[in-house]
């Protein structure tokens, strides 16, 4: 799961830089059905999540790719003893996201944000494919906590 969502994220951040050279479009509608939106909107996020932390010193980058690298690798660690095949997938879905922005890090100094959904004049905070694998990992793990049943002695 990590490695395909890694894949997925590098490519298409790829994809949004090289191919449709999105910071020269700045936005592009792809979906408007009734009240909801989903546009490819360029942004180079600088800080964690919801742009959090966005500091504009000069290692400010690298201390966040540390700090998400420090994070991969205690997932990975969680990874190797995982209890079931959900809680697994999740964590690899939460591992391949935070690789693929500590690698935008590395490369550009910010994170490569491109999806934007939005519903009734409300914006939800621009994002890409790791954000979403993040999330999603995260609730899943949240899920099987709060849902699954104490192991029989």
């Amino acid at each position: 799961m990590a490695l395909l969502l890694l894949v997925a994220d590098q490519a298409s951040k790829w994809w949004v830089l090289h191919g449709l050279d999105l910071p020269a479009l700045r936005n592009l509608a792809l979906v408007q059905a009734g009240p909801f939106g989903l546009d490819l909107t360029m942004v180079w996020n600088r800080g964690v999540t919801f742009g959090l932390l966005s500091g504009e010193g000069p290692l400010n980058h690298v201390l966040l790719a540390l700090l998400a690298a420090g994070i991969a690798g205690f997932l990975l660690r969680w990874l190797v003893r995982a209890e079931t095949r959900m809680v697994a997938l999740a964590l690899g879905a939460v591992i391949g996201g935070a690789v693929g922005n500590v690698i935008d890090r590395l490369r550009f100094g910010a994170v490569v944000d491109f999806i934007r959904a939005h519903a009734w004049g409300w914006d939800w905070y621009v994002f890409n494919i790791a954000d979403a694998g993040i999330v999603c990992g995260v609730l899943a793990l949240l899920a099987d906590a709060v849902l699954r049943k104490p192991a029989q002695p």
